[in-house]
Order: structure tokens, then C-alpha cells, then sequence
């Protein structure tokens, strides 16, 4: 090793949790490679700047990396990990809809709520009586308590707007705290979707193909060409919007340049897996209800199962998507949070490693690898996060755990001790730098 000076040593690690890449081609981990996580037992990252520096055995990094002016961080019987990447959330949103919550306690269904005019209407009417600037510091909040559970990449997703105005309005919101967020070297990065297709809003009831032309001709244009959006999804399931409509909306959304990704199969088969691997989207989410073609059209599209268990969890549906099922079939699984109004709203995606392991059958190596380099792989950001690798940016947690699978064996409290967005180090009580 060529001696350099590092900023940054954490080091003696109990496990040290890299989840390096594995294959030539850097993709994304499925099958067997799902679980390989990479540990290295009284490890040590070294970090230069925002950058990692290098990778290995405390003695030969403090031998090589350290210097006079570094900040040396004693991670003895703890667990060190990339910083977590949640691939699908709504953040930005006004309004909460807790009575739904007990409605559905009291047996009304998801589908029963969202007839009676509630569900996502019910944070549509509230999200577009608001302000960019109030939806924007709503979102700072939910952003800044990811931050203090370990998560350092969010993915955020328009959707309560449904109008042209109201979508752009949530966008701008997401654009402009992404840039504050940035300047300040606060954190959570920001990957940004594009989710008219969330909904058929009132207005159009009755007309859900005037909608999807309204989204097609008027809003993904808006959002293109100011370049609010790196994805277009949409909601691929009934009630919502089906599958040659899907098949438009993504159309277009790639003509004018955006990746495409979708939620699919979260109430019904409707045909979204198979459009997924139609359209080559990124990611097919949610996914509760599979059969083996469906399976079986995600692997040969290379398509990533991005799977949200907070969700069947908030509504008490009793089942989750097929895991095992997948990984066993070599389709990659990453996974997220969902954080929403109606069906999720839990800003913590350590407890859904622990939903996976407990509820899923995956093992707490897959559920790392799923809710850190397989989620980067699903954002297009595997180059810079995901994993702990010379090179990629030093988003780094410190956990009080004695090793990997504490993480979803411990579940129900915050393990992340240090948080470190870019190398440096985010103090928990005010989330600054």
C-alpha cells in the first residue's frame, strides 16, 4: 500500500460489513451472492475527504492511512456498514391519516377506504393546499430521522399532487431541499421520481384515460425539460392504472430520457411484471402477489425486486412478497421503507432488514445487501454508494451491534451510533455536521 494520510480511520470493528462488488460487470447481487456480504473481522475503513481510501485489517490500515491530524473512531465490538439506501419512498406529503388507521383496525380494507374518497386522495386534497416551502421542510424532518437510523440515500417520489402544477410543485420541493441538503453536507442524498401515475385524481374519475394523456402530454414534458426527475414509476395494479396504460406512461417517461420503474402486484396481478420486463424498468415494487411467470419475467429482464414489508405490516394483510422465492430464482431483491401517509409511515429502514429476516425468510446477510449496494444498484448509484469501497463516497455507520445480524435480530430500537454522510460525522441530537 502507498503510504497516504487518511482524514478518517474507523477501525477494530468487530465486523467490518463491506458488501463489496462481486461480479465483473459490478451488478447487482442475486442468487447465492445475495448473502455474501463481505465481512472482515477486526476491520477499518480508511476515509480521504468524502471519499473511502481503502478497505481492510485495522493493522494494516492504521500502518498505512494514519497519520498526525487523523481522526481516529474506535469501532471495538461494534458493526461498521455502508450507509443504508432506502430505493422507494414518498416523503413529501401534508396531512396524516391515522383515522384510516383505525378504520382498517376496525376491518375496512385498503380498497374500502380509498372508494369512501380517503386514501390517497385524502393526502392529495392536503399536499396541493399546501406550499413548496411547507412540503419542503415536511420532507427535511422525515429526511433528518432516515439520517439518524443509519440511511444516507433516499429515494423520494412525487405522487400527491396528480396535476401539473401540483406534481411540479412537489418536485421543486424535492429539487431545492436535495441542494440544501447538499451545500450544508447534512445528507440524505436524493434520487428523485416522478409518480403522476400514482393515482386517477377526482376530478378525472371516470376518464383514467384523459388522465394518462394529461400525464403523458403535459407533465412528463414539464418535468423533463426542467429536469426535475431521474424516474418516471407508476401504479401498476387495480384500482389504479393498468397495464397498456402503464405501458404508455413509461413509454414516453424513456423517449424523453428517463429510467423507468414501477409498483406492481401490490394488490393484484394486472400484468405489471410482465411490463416491467417490457419497458426494462429498473425495478419492479411491492410484489405481494407473484406467480412463477411473474418471477420468472423479472429475472430474465434483469429487473430489481425492490420489496417494501413495512407495508403489508401497516395493513395487517398477514402475507409478503415471495423472498426466497426470488432469490432463489437469481432476481436481485433490494429493499425499502415505503415511508408514506396511509400504509407506512416509518422513516426506518433498519426495521425492515428486520421484516425481512423475520417475515420474509431472508437471511440478515441478504437483507444488508438488499437494503444497501442491491438498493444503490436499483437508484443508479452503485459507482458511489452502497458499499464500503476505495473510491466511493465514505457513507459509513457505526451500529451497537456485536455483529451483522444484530441488525435484525435487535429489532424495534436505533442501533446506528455514528452516522457519517461523505466522512463526516452527523451529530444525531441536531443531525449537523
Amino acid at each position: 500500500m502507498e503510504r497516504q494520510e487518511a482524514t478518517l480511520i474507523i477501525h477494530s470493528a468487530a465486523e467490518l460489513v463491506t458488501c463489496q462488488s462481486l461480479s465483473a460487470d459490478g451488478g447487482p447481487r442475486s442468487g447465492q451472492a445475495q448473502g455474501e456480504v463481505g465481512i472482515i473481522e477486526g476491520g477499518a475503513v480508511a476515509v480521504l475527504g468524502e471519499r473511502i481510501l481503502a478497505v481492510g485489517h485495522t493493522s494494516d490500515i492504521t500502518e498505512h492511512y494514519r497519520g498526525e491530524d487523523t481522526d481516529l473512531i474506535d469501532a471495538s465490538g461494534k458493526t461498521v456498514t455502508p450507509g443504508l439506501v432506502d430505493a422507494h419512498t414518498h416523503l413529501v406529503w401534508a396531512g396524516w391519516r391515522d383515522e384510516e388507521y383505525a378504520m382498517r383496525l376496525e376491518g375496512a380494507t385498503y380498497m374500502d377506504i380509498m372508494q369512501a374518497g380517503g386514501g390517497i386522495m385524502s393526502t392529495v386534497r392536503a399536499t396541493r393546499l399546501a406550499d413548496e416551502d411547507e412540503l419542503k421542510e415536511l420532507a427535511r424532518g422525515r429526511l433528518l430521522r432516515m439520517l439518524a437510523h443509519g440511511t444516507t440515500t433516499v429515494e423520494i417520489k412525487s405522487g400527491y399532487g396528480l396535476s401539473v402544477e401540483h406534481e411540479l410543485k412537489m418536485l421543486r420541493a424535492i429539487r431545492d431541499l436535495n441542494a440544501e441538503l447538499r451545500e450544508a453536507g447534512t445528507g440524505p442524498r436524493i434520487a428523485t421520481t416522478f409518480l403522476g401515475a400514482h393515482a386517477i385524481p377526482e376530478e378525472y374519475s371516470g376518464r383514467a384515460d384523459e388522465y394518462v394523456r394529461l400525464v403523458i402530454e403535459e407533465m412528463l414534458p414539464a418535468v423533463a425539460e426542467e429536469g426535475l426527475a431521474e424516474w418516471c414509476d407508476a401504479f401498476c395494479d387495480v384500482g389504479a392504472f393498468d397495464a397498456e396504460q402503464t405501458r404508455r406512461i413509461l413509454s414516453a417517461a424513456r423517449k424523453l430520457g428517463l429510467g423507468v420503474r414501477l409498483h406492481a402486484n401490490e394488490f393484484a396481478r394486472v400484468g405489471a411484471a410482465q411490463v416491467a420486463a417490457e419497458m426494462g424498468a429498473v425495478s419492479a415494487d411491492h410484489l405481494l402477489v407473484m406467480e412463477p411467470e411473474d418471477i420468472d419475467a423479472l429475472k430474465q429482464a434483469g429487473t430489481i425486486a425492490v420489496l417494501l414489508p413495512g407495508t403489508p405490516l401497516g395493513l395487517g394483510l398477514g402475507h409478503y412478497a415471495p423472498a426466497r422465492a426470488l432469490i432463489e430464482a437469481g432476481v436481485p431483491v433490494a429493499l425499502a421503507t415505503d415511508c408514506n401517509p396511509g400504509t407506512c409511515p416509518s422513516e426506518n429502514l433498519a426495521l425492515m432488514v428486520s421484516l425481512a429476516c423475520s417475515q420474509m425468510k431472508m437471511t440478515p446477510a441478504e437483507a444488508i445487501v438488499a437494503a444497501t449496494i442491491n438498493s444503490a444498484h436499483s437508484l443508479n448509484r452503485s459507482h458511489s454508494v452502497g458499499s464500503l469501497e476505495p473510491g466511493k463516497l465514505a457513507d459509513i455507520v457505526l451500529w451497537d451491534a456485536p455483529n451483522h445480524r444484530h441488525l435484525a435480530y435487535h429489532f424495534g430500537v436505533n442501533l446506528a451510533e455514528m452516522v457519517f454522510v461523505g466522512g463526516k460525522r452527523v451529530n444525531r441530537r441536531t443531525m449537523t455536521i
